[in-house]
């Protein structure tokens, strides 16, 4: 993961400067005294000189007012910040400061209103505090409030109002402080960070491959040896068979290191809102059977070995959300899942790549490794939005074939649309396979399942029941049929949607599938 300091936004910081006509206001306080003067009007009955007395005493709270104001800072004697302390991700809560700076002898009451857009916070953020005077330092008050960002990418925040009294609150003062900037919101970083486990297992991966050879039809050079009968003319190294007068060839080894390219859909049906459920009995669908696995159980498929949805000592099956995340789309779980996979395949040594794709190309990233790439594809991926019509598929997998010309892993995250005809991503994903080896994943819908896990009780039950379950099998035999061409599939709810791949994936590096 990138330096988390480098992702929190910047620090601003504005002087104030006067709001409204008159740049201010009377205090509660201030109509509290006149409302005390009236009481001279009760003896004011019997001798009409206590109305001199009560506008004696309107006079009195007057200049306590002006008093009052003149001890008040000017706006231009303050300045306000804005602090950020953590990165804005989405889905996760974020602590934001505004530090007030007083430069004048006296100190006030302040109440501050940030003008944040609604994606970040539901309601305006509001605050109170004292701020002291400056006694041979800026006097400095830090008001704090949370946000909760529900959208990525970039967001525009404005300014923030200051309303401040002073002691005895009959003036008050209006300011504000143009705040005004752009942050961005990241996928959900704190997803990644529970994924700890899987970096672990995936450097394990890779150690226990440095002390397997492998030797094989690879390209990547392991070592030299004499020439023996069947070797390829290629693979002779003539500089060292001069030097040794004799014939010398390579010996190369499989890969470790590959190629894995993330393409994310982000067309109309990846833009339903869904609710996950992590705790029911519903569970990854299994690649191999298509077999809905109860969570946490071992599964057998046909061949004989364990299936995707086992559960198995190097992966975990099903890691709980710790908030309930309702009302992200399934485009959001995708681009979530696409970076805890990223930040697992780079820590095992692969190169990741990313496409993102509507009608058109929205986001696209080669192949390759390091921090710097992480953070170009994290970048890449807090920009990535849905649009309201259907997705190009067949343009995806033409880049695809056009541009990855190496053996790669490719994960298509993305959803069946409920046709007669079999969907354009099935098509598109097929004439990948005689080239790369293709990870298909459908976002299942919950719904579905706890529809055919009820028992009906009215007709209106059954029929429910009834095409809930035919499209339940019209997914398992599209997936079914793209398993026969060579393609892994794999169905998973949203909220199992990042473990689910990472889990395949580990499964890829240990049998060497690529």
């Amino acid at each position: 993961m990138p330096e988390i300091s480098k992702l929190v936004p910047e620090t601003v910081t504005a002087r104030a400067v006067s709001r409204g006509k008159l740049g201010g206001a009377f205090g509660p306080r201030f109509f509290l005294g006149l409302l005390l003067g009236l009481v001279w009007l009760g003896p004011a009955w019997l001798d009409v000189r206590f109305l001199y007395a009560m506008a004696l005493w309107d006079v009195l709270v007057a200049l306590a007012w002006l008093a009052d104001w003149r001890r008040l800072p000017r706006p231009q004697e303050l300045s306000v910040s804005r602090v950020w302390s953590e990165p804005l991700s989405q889905g996760a809560e974020a602590t934001v400061a505004l530090q007030v700076s007083n430069a004048s002898s006296f100190g006030f009451q302040v109440k501050l209103e940030d003008d944040l857009p609604a994606s970040l916070s539901a309601k305006v953020p509001e605050a109170e505090a004292q701020v002291p005077g400056a006694r041979g330092e800026l006097g400095v008050a830090r008001l704090t409030y949370s946000v909760e960002p529900a959208e990525r990418g970039n967001l525009r925040v404005g300014g923030a109002s200051l309303r401040y009294q002073g002691s005895l609150k009959l003036a008050e003062r209006w300011a504000g402080a143009d705040l005004a900037q752009t942050v961005r919101v990241y996928p959900n970083l704190q997803e990644s960070k529970r994924y700890a486990f899987y970096l672990i297992r995936s450097r394990q991966i890779e150690l226990e491959k440095r002390f397997k050879r492998q030797p094989g039809m690879g390209r990547e050079f392991e070592s030299l040896r004499e020439y023996r009968q069947g070797d390829e003319p290629r693979d002779v190294c003539w500089t060292a068979s001069a030097r040794r007068a004799k014939l010398i060839s390579r010996v190369y080894r499989v890969e470790r290191s590959q190629s894995v390219i993330i393409v994310v859909d982000d067309g109309r049906l990846m833009l339903a809102r869904v609710t996950p459920i992590l705790d029911s009995g519903f569970a990854i669908l299994d690649s191999k059977t298509s077999t809905a696995l109860p969570a946490r159980t071992p599964h057998t498929g046909a061949s004989g070995k364990a299936a995707v949805g086992a559960d198995r000592e190097s992966k975990i099956d099903t890691v709980q959300n710790p908030k309930s995340q309702i009302g992200l789309t399934k485009l959001d779980y995708a681009v979530t899942a696409a970076l805890s996979l990223a930040h697992v395949a780079l820590h095992s040594g692969d190169s990741v790549g990313l496409l993102a794709y509507g009608r058109k190309v929205h986001a696209r990233l080669g192949a390759a490794r390091g921090a710097s790439h992480l953070r170009a594809f994290l970048e890449r991926l807090a920009m990535v939005k849905g649009e309201l019509v259907e997705a190009d598929h067949a343009r995806a997998a033409d880049l695809l074939l056009t541009e990855q010309k190496r053996r790669s892993l490719i994960v298509w995250l993305t959803d069946l649309a409920e046709t007669a005809a079999t969907p354009e991503v099935i098509e598109s994903a097929s004439r990948l396979l005689h080239r790369h080896l293709v990870l298909f994943v459908a976002i299942g819908q919950p719904e579905l399942g706890q529809l055919v896990a009820r028992r009906p009780v009215s007709v209106e039950d059954m029929y429910r029941y009834v095409a809930a379950q035919e499209m339940i099998e019209r997914r398992e035999l599209l997936l079914r049929r793209l398993r026969e061409r060579g393609a892994m599939t794999l169905e998973v709810l949203p909220g199992q949607l990042a473990t689910g791949i990472v889990n395949q994936y580990l499964e890829v590096k240990e049998r060497s599938l690529l």
